[in-house]
């Protein structure tokens, strides 16, 4: 696999991860309780920003973690098993995304349990300072580890095949663009736009969401499983 289609994939993985509600439907939560305290603009931007700072380090670090693990089990010899095996969850989670992302009822309500999604609210009532909204990025990252993990496992498994100059630059894209919709959320409270306006968007496009996140999941899938697997397969025979 060449160097432009492997970042094709760790960009796409990327943007399927950047879909994923859970951060920020926390994020918009934490604003709308900044907002509804009557914080200033100044603290409301700032605890904000410390959020997103706090999802894209916990991304970097499983992004790292998955990488390093990866190179010390397969090193540079990835077996078509172990391919496959990938392709399969990409799959399978794009399937589960089409099935049960979002609960069968109005508003933006995801799959996480009720008293977890309870948790996470109150939490982020109860953030005050900026420290207390980077541990809750943190922890809304690791929250939806059961959906994420499929972009994130095949982008380590790529990265790793990179030349060692590429590899960071594909941790740095995949970190990066992973944080598109919280970047934009984070903007759209700075520059003063209303967290409901921001919430009737996500509510009216989440059929769309739903539908975009896990077909991309499914072509991610079918895509490599062609380059890993079949193209390597011709190249036996």
């Amino acid at each position: 696999m060449d160097i432009i289609t492997s970042l094709a994939i760790v960009t796409l993985a990327a943007l399927v991860h950047a879909s994923f509600q859970l951060s920020v439907s926390v994020l918009t939560l934490l604003s709308g309780h900044a907002i509804g305290s009557k914080k200033s603009h100044r603290r409301t931007v700032a605890l904000t920003g410390s959020f997103v700072f706090g999802a894209g380090v916990m991304t970097l670090l499983l992004l790292s973690f998955f990488a390093l693990m990866f190179s010390h089990v397969f090193g540079n010899n990835v077996t078509s098993l172990i391919w496959a095996i990938c392709c399969g969850v990409l799959i399978g989670v794009g399937l589960a995304v089409w099935v049960f992302y979002y609960r069968r009822e109005r508003g933006t309500t995801i799959w996480i349990p009720r008293s977890f999604a309870r948790h996470l609210s109150n939490r982020s009532k109860a953030t005050k300072d900026p420290a207390e909204a980077f541990s809750l990025g943190l922890t809304s990252v690791i929250s939806e580890l059961l959906f994420i993990i499929a972009p994130l496992a095949v982008s380590a498994l790529v990265i790793v095949q990179l030349p060692t100059e590429w590899q960071l630059v594909g941790i740095a894209i995949y970190s990066v663009i992973s944080l598109l919709a919280l970047l934009i959320v984070w903007v759209a409270v700075g520059s003063g736009h209303s967290i409901s306006r921001i919430q009737k968007w996500r509510e009216t496009n989440k059929h769309f969401l739903q539908f975009a996140a896990g077909s991309a999941l499914v072509i991610l899938g079918a895509f490599v499983y062609v380059n890993q697997i079949t193209l390597a397969l011709e190249g036996i025979v």
